[in-house]
């Protein structure tokens, strides 16, 4: 039988497989550990658990769940919230530390160390610290901002002081990784070209405002969209402090009927509707996140 391919052909078509037999394991590995679970919980949130059928009674159900829409609203404050305030924060920081000031490295290495804490070890301090005998009480006692026998119930205030509690307890916790991708972005912008703005007489403000951040508006995208995504998946740090039910989010309900009342006839049920929901917000908030940055972007060129 002839050689349908030359050699050169099988060179070109061995260079042009390659990559792909490269991505190979980890394209096994989603379709095997990610896209099988997706595809049942998918299959699971549009079925009827007593007949077996194809419903959307399973959604109906999670947007009349008496939690929904307080889950939906802390969410969106928490993500609005804490994105802006990481945002700055981390901004703030990447630019102070990019300018090698003496000492920037020890900063930045204590700056790093709330990032290197594990989810639960974070939410186990912040648990000990925020009771009325815990270590926050009585750092404030020793430094004299409270009396002895005073106490602050950290967690007995409103709903909204203890949303505002967990977005700064969030905040301290991921502004360091918002701030290493900034940081990154900005020591990949070439000195040239801000040391040119200050040639042609621009100060530090506009230079900052003409040059540094457009040019870093691709690595602000990326940490802006990961951090989005993040926030809508808080729910850990929240049960620590507060356990289920009390300050409702997205994900913390679906944790809550797939472990913490597993076993009613309804959960799993439920559980599926709200992480579909979930997976849609995430996917709208980033849409929505580019589209305003593309509508940005195009309003600047046009003037």
């Amino acid at each position: 039988m002839p050689n349908l391919l030359t050699q050169k052909q099988w060179k070109q078509l061995g260079t042009t497989l390659f990559p792909y037999l490269l991505i190979l394991p980890v394209v096994l590995y989603y379709a095997a550990f990610w896209l099988r679970p997706v595809l049942v919980s998918v299959v699971g949130a549009f079925t009827d658990p007593a007949t077996g059928l194809f419903t959307f009674q399973n959604f109906v159900m999670v947007l009349t769940d008496e939690s929904f829409i307080p889950a939906l609203r802390n969410t969106a404050l928490i993500v609005i919230c804490s994105v802006t305030l990481e945002f700055i924060a981390a901004l703030f920081l990447a630019l102070l530390i990019n300018r090698k000031f003496p000492g920037s490295d020890i900063f930045l290495f204590l700056a790093m160390v709330p990032m290197a804490l594990p989810a639960a070890a974070a939410g186990a301090m912040w648990t000990t610290g925020l009771t009325a005998h815990g270590w926050m009480n009585s750092l404030l006692y020793y430094l004299g901002i409270l009396a002895e026998g005073d106490k602050i119930y950290w967690l007995a205030g409103s709903e909204l002081s203890i949303l505002a509690l967990v977005v700064v307890i969030d905040a301290w916790q991921v502004i360091p990784s918002v701030m290493i991708i900034l940081l990154a972005g900005l020591q990949n912008i070439p000195e040239s070209l801000q040391e040119a703005g200050y040639v042609f007489g621009g100060d530090y403000l506009l230079v900052l405002r003409k040059i540094t951040l457009p040019l870093l508006k691709s690595t602000i995208q990326t940490a802006v969209i990961l951090r989005l995504i993040a926030a809508i998946q808080i729910w850990l740090i929240i049960v620590m402090l507060l356990g289920f039910s009390r300050l409702p989010i997205l994900v913390e309900r679906i944790v809550y009927y797939h472990d913490e009342v597993g076993g009613l006839n309804i959960s799993y049920q439920m559980a599926t509707g709200y992480t579909l929901i979930v997976s849609f917000v995430v996917s709208m908030a980033a849409l929505l996140y580019l589209r305003i940055s593309g509508m940005s972007d195009r309003k600047q060129e046009a003037a």
